[in-house]
């Protein structure tokens, strides 16, 4: 787990200091009193530091008790520092490039043990960042659902593939779509009322999925989107939003998360139709046998 920022010569986090640009639309245009404009000029001014430093040090910077912190994050619409800080790190990554997130995370003395921790900090802030309520209703979109298509590529395809496959092992109408172009065109062409899209995306926003969940919206389906920002084309387009913290130790994001969430909604799902849930379980297992697929 990151407690302190990193050090890193990164020139692209350089020429973003002082700039609002890196941080898009994580900070809404809201009226602030003097403490809170304060920290948000800290966050605006230090990239890597709002990433990754304590609540103490943000505090420091701008002059402020942690408290005003706290206000401040909220204020801003998000639960609290960790769930703001969260965003900004999303941020932060995907300003700097694949290779300068190498030097951000720096060398481990055990990269499985580095992993494994981090991991577990990935797992509590999402955990934080969504409510029951908000899993519940994701839960009962798609128990509701004519037909549900998931979308995910490249490694989140992976968290997709998850979904899909269990989904259609308790008999839901789930399709996977981890391909980008023409394929993701035909499988979300027909999408409409009834129909739900889950969408799979974090770190760098794919064009190809935001304009398919933008053009499935528009067409009367229900919008799934899990995703490690709360703010931007891809959030705008969710009927319900799902948070995960998705940074990994090395230049690639970690799908821990997104799959732990996953199978919460799978639980869901599974609780919301038991018997058909069952009785689909009951032959797919017959058919394992009569397939012969596994050794015993």
């Amino acid at each position: 787990m990151q407690t302190s920022p990193p050090s890193s010569d990164n020139p692209q986090a350089e020429r973003a200091a002082g700039s609002p640009a890196w941080l898009g639309d994580a900070l809404p245009d809201l009226p602030l009193t003097k403490a809170q404009s304060r920290v948000v000029e800290v966050i605006v001014r230090n990239p890597q530091l709002s990433s990754y430093a304590d609540i103490a040090e943000i505090a420091q910077r701008a002059d402020v008790n942690s408290s005003s912190v706290v206000r401040t994050a909220q204020h801003l619409g998000y639960r609290g520092w960790p769930d703001l800080q969260r965003e900004l790190r999303s941020r932060y990554l995907v300003m700097i490039s694949t290779e300068d997130t190498l030097a951000v995370h720096g060398e481990t003395r055990s990269p499985l043990h580095a992993a494994i921790t981090h991991d577990i900090e990935n797992l509590r802030l999402t955990l934080d960042s969504n409510t029951p309520d908000d899993a519940g209703a994701a839960v009962a979109a798609l128990a509701a659902a004519t037909s549900i298509t998931v979308v995910g590529i490249g490694s989140f395809a992976g968290p997709a593939g998850v979904m899909a496959h269990l989904g259609s092992t308790m008999g839901y109408p789930i399709t996977l779509e981890n391909r980008g172009g023409p394929h993701l065109a035909s499988s979300t062409n027909s999408l409409g009322p009834g129909d739900v899209l889950v969408v799979i995306n974090m770190w760098r926003s794919v064009k190809q999925i935001i304009v398919a969940a933008e053009a499935a919206k528009q067409a009367g389906a229900t919008v799934i989107a899990i995703s490690d920002q709360r703010r931007g084309r891809l959030a705008s387009a969710a009927d319900h939003l799902m948070i995960v913290a998705s940074e990994g130790i090395s230049f690639f994001q970690s799908v821990t998360a997104a799959n732990s969430l996953i199978y919460g909604l799978l639980a869901g799902m599974e609780a919301a139709h038991p018997e058909r849930s069952r009785a689909t379980i009951r032959r797919t297992q017959q058919l394992w046998k009569d397939l012969d697929i596994y050794l015993d």
